[in-house]
């Protein structure tokens, strides 16, 4: 899996971003691509918050026998479900998400993994830099697929 942190990894992920358009259409799932761009904004201030998000019951049940799924090499399913939290019902301005999720990436990769994940992920708990690294870059990875690009 490829890790955000690796300059190649993020560089790939920036020019796909920004190939998308207020027009791109999904492939599957029911957000739009604002709505997805603002889904993944929040996905990415997990790992750089600076405050302890608190465990989700569920995470502390389940989390464990999943937790892998989010940095290996099998592609993920597609329609999984999302935690509240992280669903994009209201419509949103494209533009203004684009430029989000980009300031988002760029913080993520030029922190470097010494200075993101400080606490451990609500749902899934505690994560290594590396898992950090790829977990992130699975997670824009997926929903750039689901815009086609």
């Amino acid at each position: 899996m490829k890790n955000l942190f690796d300059t190649e990894a993020y560089s790939e992920i920036i020019e796909r971003l920004n190939s998308l358009s207020a027009n791109s259409q999904q492939l599957w799932g029911k957000m739009n691509v604002a709505q997805m761009l603002a889904h993944c904004s929040e996905a990415f201030k997990v790992p750089l918050s600076d405050k302890k998000m608190p465990r989700m019951l569920i995470g502390l049940l389940l989390g464990w026998a999943f937790k892998n799924k989010l940095y290996n090499d099998k592609p993920w399913k597609r329609n999984l479900p999302t935690a509240p939290h992280f669903i994009i019902k209201d419509e949103r301005d494209f533009e203004k998400e684009k430029q989000h999720i980009s300031d988002l990436i760029n913080q993520f990769h030029h922190a470097g993994p010494g200075k993101v994940g400080r606490f451990p992920h609500p749902m899934f708990g505690s994560f290594t830099k590396e898992q950090w690294g790829k977990s992130v870059y699975k997670h824009m990875d997926h929903h750039l697929q689901q815009f086609g690009v």
